[in-house]
């Protein structure tokens, strides 16, 4: 039934295109690539008259022999081959990949000619090495092209090309599958039909080529380490795999594989001896660590040597074996499930054993990418890397990789951090302060950095990486990477679901340590944070996990891809948590910005997420200036959705830059002036507590604070004298402090806004009852402060303070709707509230409060499955609850008529 309506979705929305001209073809060529160019133009209407392919070697056939099996197709080896080619009648030959044991010249052309893929790009490279030297040479861009093919294959005209950018670590590798494999398939089929149109092109190439000499001879590939440290870089993943950059360690030949530029400061590490360097190198944690001789640095991840054994780099000095693990049931059957993929490609071997190991039965690259991707689609939430295989032979050793990647146990030893650590609150505070990129920590691209600053005393907690535009780029590419071709996007939503269940309990394993970093950076009293800015941080990513596998809309729900994030200062971590978490459930990758002024909780959330083994790419974190950082993020085309709490200014500066980029969709959470309306008739004690709550809570900085106070005229008096006397009570001070009721503002600079804020107050005619000053102590701490006889038309009834600022007018007695178009006389529709014992008057108001949330006789009252969000100029979009998915999910309708 799937491929029934699979096949009737395609002929009812390309119909066009569906019955095109189609041609018989015979394909000659192999591997994986050959299989899906194979598959996708059968798909497309052409007839494959005849599959031409290597031998079956050791028993074992190629993937493209194996797919057209009973398809319409004849296999045949090179000693049938020009009988066999001569019987089946093709009109054009298709060659994915250089298939040179086919004697063009003996057994000719067919009608249409030939054509045949190729990784290069003209007249810069060609020849099968285009590719390595491109990486070896520090080219800015790969590609491939498709050739008529003459009797040097690679010499004919030009058909079609592509071209693809080249990143700064990029390998063989990561080019192929994010770019040569899929692109490449596409433009293979796209050749065919042009040809059968009668509309391809026929473009003349020079004969400029490049030399096969150094990709071919293992001899040829010996690093020379007396080059800057880039150019060795470039030498090493140009020779990624095929035949494999060596140097000379401690006298034996090693082979050096997944190099990269180091950036950030240089890791301890013992040094080791390195032929020709003028250095010695440095084996770390990170890595086997090689020197220039411009004294700049790389890193290499994996070492092999001549028996082929590969291992991680960071353990040539270690001989200790891991302990071997115990499998749980689900991990057998998995394990059993791998060992038949195994049966599958080792096809010549009788029986898959724990010592059976994978080379040594016949195996070859080709099969390490398909052990790689069919491990993947049958065990999906596990990323697994083509030198995984290399590192893991027998199959024992690979299953106890594999489990230990399931576990995510191979993760933090994995991860590198340059911690800035703090004895404060009784314990040692371990702080990552650096961009979070792709799975790793590392500096800004140009070394900027920027202070962090702790307001209860004005002091430096530390140096924090300033995000470039270039970070961001990286940051998107490596979400777009990791949704387009990682595990995230296609996993299981019960496995998404358990990994985001699992960063919970991580969370929750480290809330002390978070909150006391919270409380650091951004002044929150230490028992709320606990409480509030963490406790419900990890309650929004529980609520979310449950949500993975019970996303149902009308139609089909689609992930956005990767969505932008900007959070604001007052709650870092919960704000965090209210978006992140609702995007991660939906199934995208995300680039956030943490605000600049606290990003050391959104860092050390990154590193749980390691720790939790969600995979990299799926979470990026770029602190830095929101004019520059998040100005990007606004305008990158890469990024569908954006979601920012902020001020409604800069909420409307995105919008903009959303709308000109790409229009990409937008939710907005701005500013508030929240009405909370006290009637006579309330409980006064409640009214009281709550009311203060609703204004002082996290030191007003709050987006919800009830900006301004309606109290009915017969008890307004007796009001104010009560949280006066309340006030009094307050201790303000250290928010470490267990007794600490009030902590300092986030900054300097809001500080300063509300003492001028305060004085405006005073100009325009409103009572200063209490407070409207700076504390007489060190940091950066604000009295809390009472305004009464405050008139409409006044700045502080009209501005957010978003500070322990209480904003207090009086209304007449009764005057029910009076108040209610005086407290919805406002741009702003975030949030509001009513006092009241009789729940008809309470219900009648709270209809008639034009903003998103209403709270009846509570205050700050929010909980991870109510929608939270504005009206007005206050925003639109949701966070929390059902709707919060929304946010982060497209609906297409799918209409099939059977």
């Amino acid at each position: 039934m799937l491929w029934a309506v699979n096949t009737i979705i395609r002929k009812f929305s390309s119909s066009s295109a569906y019955y095109q001209n189609k041609l018989k073809l015979a394909l000659i060529g192999q591997s994986l690539f050959g299989q899906e160019v194979y598959t996708n133009l059968r798909k497309q209407g052409h007839k494959v008259v005849g599959v031409f392919t290597v031998p079956d070697k050791d028993g074992k056939a190629d993937p493209l022999g194996e797919s057209q099996m009973g398809g319409g197709g004849i296999e045949w080896s090179t000693d049938q081959v020009v009988e066999a080619y001569k019987a089946v009648g093709a009109e054009l030959n298709v060659m994915p990949f250089c298939s040179q044991f086919i004697p063009m010249n003996v057994i000719g052309f067919p009608k249409h000619g030939s054509i045949i893929y190729h990784p290069s790009v003209l007249p810069r490279h060609r020849g099968a090495s285009a590719i390595n030297w491109t990486l070896i040479e520090g080219d800015k861009k790969a590609g491939f092209s498709i050739f008529w093919a003459d009797d040097g294959l690679d010499t004919g005209p030009i058909l079609l090309q592509k071209e693809c950018p080249v990143e700064p670590n990029d390998t063989v590798d990561t080019l192929y599958n994010r770019f040569l494999f899929p692109e490449g398939i596409k433009a293979m089929v796209e050749a065919v039909q042009l040809i059968a149109d009668g509309k391809a092109p026929k473009i003349p190439q020079s004969e400029e080529g490049a030399s096969y000499e150094g990709i071919q001879k293992k001899s040829n590939a010996k690093v020379n380490m007396a080059q800057p440290a880039e150019v060795i870089h470039n030498w090493i993943r140009g020779h990624d795999k095929v035949p494999g950059a060596w140097v000379v360690i401690d006298g034996k030949p090693v082979t050096l594989y997944s190099s990269s530029m180091l950036s950030g400061s240089l890791p301890a590490g013992q040094p080791i001896e390195v032929e020709g360097a003028s250095h010695p190198g440095l084996i770390a944690k990170s890595g086997l660590i090689l020197f220039g001789s411009d004294g700049k640095a790389l890193q290499v991840k994996n070492l092999q040597f001549e028996d082929r054994k590969m291992i991680p780099a960071s353990k040539y000095f270690s001989s200790d074996e891991a302990a071997s693990l115990d499998l749980t049931d689900d991990e057998k059957k998995m394990a059993e499930e791998i060992r038949a993929i195994w049966k599958g490609i080792l096809s010549n071997v009788p029986v898959i054993d724990d010592t059976t190991d994978f080379f040594k039965s016949g195996a070859a690259s080709m099969d390490v990418v398909r052990l790689v991707e069919e491990v993947k689609q049958k065990c999906g939430g596990v990323q697994l890397q083509n030198e995984d295989v290399y590192m893991a032979t027998s199959f024992q050793s690979f299953i106890q990789m594999f489990v230990r990647r399931l576990r995510g146990e191979d993760q933090e030893e994995e991860l590198v951090i340059d911690y800035v650590t703090k004895d404060v609150n009784n314990m040692t505070v371990k702080m990552p302060y650096q961009c979070f990129i792709n799975g790793n920590f590392e500096d800004a691209e140009d070394g900027k950095t920027y202070s962090t600053v702790n307001p209860t005393d004005g002091s430096v907690i530390c140096k924090v990486s300033y995000a470039s535009v270039a970070d961001v780029d990286r940051a998107v590419s490596a979400a777009k990477e990791a949704f387009d071709n990682g595990p995230w996007g296609k996993m299981n939503p019960r496995d998404r679901g358990r990994l985001l269940y699992r960063l919970a309990d991580l969370m929750e394993e480290h809330q002390e340590e978070l909150a006391t970093i919270e409380t650091i950076d951004s002044g929150a009293v230490y028992t709320l944070a606990l409480k509030t800015h963490v406790g419900m941080s990890i309650q929004t990513f529980r609520y979310f996990a449950g949500w993975c596998d019970k996303i149902q809309v009308y139609g089909v729900c689609l992930h956005f891809s990767v969505c932008a994030i900007v959070i604001p200062w007052n709650y870092p971590l919960m704000m965090l948590a209210w978006k992140s978490a609702a995007c991660l459930a939906a199934g995208n990758t995300l680039v956030l910005k943490p605000a600049q002024v606290t990003p050391l909780t959104a860092l050390k959330f990154a590193e749980l997420t390691v720790k939790a083994g969600i995979p990299n790419g799926v979470i990026n974190i770029v602190p830095g200036s929101g004019g520059l950082v998040g100005q990007r993020m606004s305008d990158h085309p890469d990024i569908r959705k954006l979601g920012f709490t902020g001020s409604t200014p800069i909420g409307k500066q995105i919008m903009k830059s959303c709308a000109v980029s790409n229009l990409k969709k937008v939710s907005l959470e701005l500013g508030g002036k929240s009405p909370l309306i006290i009637f006579s008739d309330c409980d006064m004690d409640k009214a009281v507590r709550m009311g203060m709550s609703s204004v002082y809570f996290n030191k007003g900085e709050n987006c919800i604070a009830a900006g301004r106070l309606f109290v009915e005229e017969s008890i307004h008096d007796e009001y104010i004298r009560r949280v006066v006397e309340e006030i009094k009570k307050m201790k303000t001070g250290d928010p470490l402090d267990r007794s600490t009721d009030h902590g300092p503002q986030n900054h300097k600079a809001h500080l300063d806004k509300l003492v001028e804020y305060c004085e405006l107050g005073v100009k325009e005619g409103a009572t200063l009852v209490y407070g409207g000053r700076q504390v007489d102590r060190q940091g950066f701490f604000m009295e809390p402060t009472v305004f009464t006889d405050v008139e409409d038309h006044m700045f502080i009834a009209k501005e957010e303070s978003f500070g322990p600022v209480m904003v207090v007018s009086k209304f007449k007695d009764g005057d029910v709707d009076g108040v209610l178009s005086r407290a919805n006389n406002t741009e702003f529709g975030l949030a509001s509230g009513v006092f009241t014992r009789d729940i008809n008057k309470a219900m009648y108001v709270s209809e008639r409060l034009e903003a998103g949330t209403v709270f009846v006789n509570t205050y700050n009252k929010t909980d991870v499955a109510a929608p939270f969000g504005g009206f007005k100029q206050s925003g639109f979009g949701k966070d929390l609850g059902e709707e919060a998915l929304h946010e982060y999910l497209r609906t297409k309708a799918v209409m099939v008529e059977y």
